[in-house]
């Protein structure tokens, strides 16, 4: 079988194109970092507690029934008493003020200097609901922006709240792990503080089958928060003592817990082959495959951005997640309801699409091709520009036969409507595809008809008014096609009527011509 190869020129004016299969993929995962920054799909980075679940003390019972409602200079007061009974009334008043859905006054509570105090209550283990309400206070901060979560940090929360998770109280225990969730949650440098910490094996410890599930829920969020950000990436210790954990959580069947696991695990492989590397060894990929069948948006979303950043390593781990099933999958998955499960397909699919030959022969084998074309005629513009980088990966690495299928799906007659597209880096693509096909069929001695097939398509119209494009690549681009493809042709064809002409007037003395 013929490799489809093409000068080395031509595949420098592929921006997208390297000169192996690595590097393509490589730079499609730097395309794929704008398909990350849509934010409506993604998990929550912090969350304030707004319900209570702590029991009653019997210094609230003692109150039950009067309205407690301290001015802040009160609470200030309070939480400065010497009296615990008094200390816990103004900090649970604090904590109401805090929980409430909008607008709490979280920027006035830290500017009156009481994250010192709840960090000192947090270590009176003689009163665990002081130390509950003190937890969900600086829960409720660290959910603000990120100076409000420094100043919790900068409170010195961290250690007292690891310590916390050894706590006999679960309500208390719970607590900690959601207030070290949001700070972990707000970026590199307090998620690497919270690791360094040694926080991890404390929080690992906690997991068990007899755990109530919103405390099981709560532990897995934390740990995704620890797997989240870059610049840096978490270190390899963390990720090692994490993993395991990760691999146990997506045997559960709760879907918050399952997504949670899901998003934790697509962090981890949103890095280099090393870092996938260790995620796939762990043995998840059956798991998040089956999991690729989920009815639940919130389950199926970060298990297809997982497998999606999976094929974006090396070859053979591409290879690994082609043997456990994932083409099974995906293209149903073209054909989701939901444009965004869609357009994470399409994404997963161009890495595969990437790869060496024989992975875009399984994309053939799996019939990729008629929901991928269904997608370019009817999809959204955000689907079909995905379809379209799975195309472009898919031609550049194909063989001829290979190339001669997808023509044959019928890929050019979308491609071609697309050419009209608003975006001008999909034009170009579009353009520079239709140059490498006719490229390759002229090395078939086929270029005749694959020119008629394009004009048929209204394709030589289209590429024509691209000469007048606004954008110079474009209209370049376009003109480069018309003239080495085209215009041979239109030349021989105004000979051959010239000649007709000529014949046909000769007696006349006529100029048809030069009234054309």
């Amino acid at each position: 079988m013929l490799s489809l190869d093409a000068p080395e020129e031509r595949l420098r004016k592929f921006k997208y194109r390297g000169k192996d299969a690595s590097l393509r993929r490589q730079q499609r995962m730097a395309v794929s970092l704008k398909l990350r920054k849509a934010k409506k799909d993604e998990q929550t980075l912090k969350r304030r507690n707004i319900t209570s679940f702590c029991p009653d003390t019997p210094s609230e019972k003692t109150a039950k029934g009067v309205a407690v409602s301290l001015t802040l200079g009160e609470i200030i007061q309070g939480v400065n008493s010497s009296d615990p009974a008094l200390c816990f009334q103004a900090t649970k008043t604090t904590r109401k003020m805090l929980s409430q859905e909008k607008t709490p006054p979280l920027k006035s509570v830290v500017e009156a200097g009481l994250i010192p105090r709840m960090v000192e209550f947090l270590k009176s283990s003689l009163y665990p609901c002081l130390q509950f309400e003190a937890a969900w206070v600086l829960t409720n901060i660290a959910a603000g922006t990120s100076e409000q979560t420094r100043a919790v940090v900068e409170g010195g929360a961290i250690q007292p709240l690891i310590a916390l998770l050894s706590s006999p109280n679960l309500a208390v225990c719970e607590q900690a792990v959601w207030a070290l969730g949001n700070i972990a949650g707000d970026g590199p440098e307090f998620r690497d503080k919270i690791i360094s910490s040694n926080a991890i094996p404390h929080l690992l410890a906690l997991i068990s089958h007899t755990l109530p599930i919103t405390f099981l829920r709560n532990i897995t969020w934390t740990l995704s928060n620890l797997c989240r950000n870059k610049n840096p990436y978490p270190c390899d210790t963390a990720v090692k003592q994490i993993l395991p954990a990760l691999l146990h959580l997506l045997q559960y069947h709760d879907s918050e817990v399952l997504s949670d696991a899901c998003w934790a695990l697509s962090y981890l492989t949103d890095s280099c082959s090393k870092r996938i590397g260790q995620v796939v060894d762990m043995g998840v990929l059956p798991r998040l495959v089956a999991l690729l069948n989920s009815s639940e948006l919130n389950v199926l979303t970060p298990s297809l951005r997982t497998v999606g950043n999976i094929v974006t390593g090396t070859d053979e781990q591409t290879q690994r997640a082609i043997d456990t099933g994932i083409l099974n999958v995906l293209p149903q998955l073209l054909q989701h309801n939901k444009s965004s499960i869609q357009k994470e397909a399409a994404w997963a699919l161009s890495n595969v699409a990437a790869g060496p030959c024989h992975h875009i022969q399984q994309l053939l084998a799996y019939d990729v091709l008629p929901p991928l074309v269904a997608v370019l005629k009817h999809g959204e513009f955000k689907v079909q520009k995905e379809a379209i980088w799975t195309v472009v990966n898919f031609v550049t690495g194909a063989t001829m036969d290979q190339l001669i299928q997808l023509i044959h799906s019928g890929i050019l007659e979308p491609l071609v409507n697309l050419l009209t597209a608003p975006d001008v880096e999909i034009v170009l693509i579009i353009l520079d595809i239709i140059s490498f096909i006719l490229e390759a069929a002229e090395k078939l001695s086929q270029k005749e008809n694959m020119c008629l097939l394009i004009e048929e398509l209204g394709g030589i119209d289209r590429i024509e008014a691209l000469q007048l494009h606004e954008n110079r690549q474009i209209s370049l681009s376009a003109l480069n096609i018309i003239e080495k493809h085209f215009s041979k042709e239109e030349d021989e064809s105004l000979m051959l009527l010239s000649q007709v002409v000529d014949q046909d007037c000769e007696f006349m003395n006529c100029d048809c011509l030069a009234k054309k």
